[in-house]
């Protein structure tokens, strides 16, 4: 009993809530998209983009996709991604290039008040996206066949009621997907929390940490990135560094890798409920991150080494 009162019903209630909001700005847009699909906007869009996308693998309709993924939480995409005929190896570079450079405003927001700079943050995401996708057309099959979802084709859609309901049914799709899996993080974090192993967690993952080259005092805000995020993460990620718990300069690391990978249980579920392999995804943005913050700590010791060699002179 007290797993439903203190766990379950309380993260249905959070996820209720959470899910409405969502929809209230995933719906329209959904809704826009299948619009401009039907009077063939999309494909007036995709006739100056084709050459640009080409070298993602992507035909140039996709690009409302990933501009919509800059812009707002992962779910938008999600809900135009399943509004639009893609095949997988299609769905598995933008999967890849939607978690990297998603909701772009608000979270370099929260990670430039923990001393980081926003157009850094922002920038950052951008460029690993674009490389990540260049990366993927190159090594990914060509034939990976089509995604679990099926679109209806355009042909089928002959009046604005056929796209109403279309849309209608997507959406209800959409917020049952959303509404699953915000409670699965629900659950899965109140359990970790009323069971105090977020800290034990954060002190067992110190070699993981060695390995990603991040300092071992940014353990627990690691774990809260990974598991709930950059937007909901970063209120306790400002808090424990106000609180001394981590310096701005280990913070900065932590930043330049959580930019790159974080969120892995949420973002990853979404895609995976699509039928993309977990192992694409979650790999190529380990590798990214890891590159990233190595990168970074050699300019880092770069530019000290500059520094005080202008002292010396």
């Amino acid at each position: 009993m007290n797993f439903l009162k203190q766990i379950l019903f309380p993260s249905f209630r959070k996820s209720g809530s959470t899910t409405i909001w969502l929809l209230k700005i995933i719906l329209p847009i959904s809704l826009l998209v299948r619009f401009l699909d039907y009077f063939g906007a999309l494909a007036f869009i995709a006739q100056f983009l084709d050459p640009v996308f080409l070298h993602l693998g992507l035909p140039g309709s996709t690009a409302i996709i990933f501009i919509t993924s800059i812009f707002l939480p992962l779910y938008a995409p999600l809900a135009i991604i399943m509004s639009m005929a893609v095949t997988l190896r299609e769905l598995t570079i933008l999967a890849l290039m939607c978690q990297i450079a998603h909701s772009l405003p608000v979270e370099s927001a929260i990670q430039s008040k923990t001393g980081t700079s926003f157009w850094s943050m922002f920038a950052l995401r951008i460029v690993v996206s674009i490389l990540v996708g260049i990366l993927l057309n190159l090594i990914l099959p060509a034939d990976m066949g089509m995604p679990v979802f099926v679109k209806v084709d355009a042909e089928a859609m002959t009046s604005v009621v056929d796209v109403l309901v279309l849309w209608l049914k997507g959406s209800v799709q959409m917020a049952l997907l959303i509404f699953a899996i915000i409670t699965v993080l629900n659950v899965i974090y109140k359990v970790l929390e009323q069971h105090n192993l977020i800290t034990k967690l954060s002190k067992a993952i110190e070699p993981v940490l060695r390995f990603f080259g991040l300092p071992a005092s940014t353990g627990f805000l690691w774990l809260i990135g990974y598991i709930v995020g950059l937007a909901y993460g970063g209120a306790l990620m400002i808090d424990q560094m106000n609180e001394g718990k981590v310096s701005r300069s280990d913070t900065s690391l932590l930043n330049y890798h959580l930019a790159v990978s974080h969120s892995v249980i949420e973002d990853n579920l979404l895609f995976v409920a699509l039928g993309v392999s977990v192992w694409w995804i979650l790999s190529v943005r380990l590798a990214a991150a890891w590159l990233v913050v190595w990168i970074r700590r050699i300019y880092l010791k770069m530019k000290r080494k500059t520094m005080y060699s202008h002292k010396d002179n």
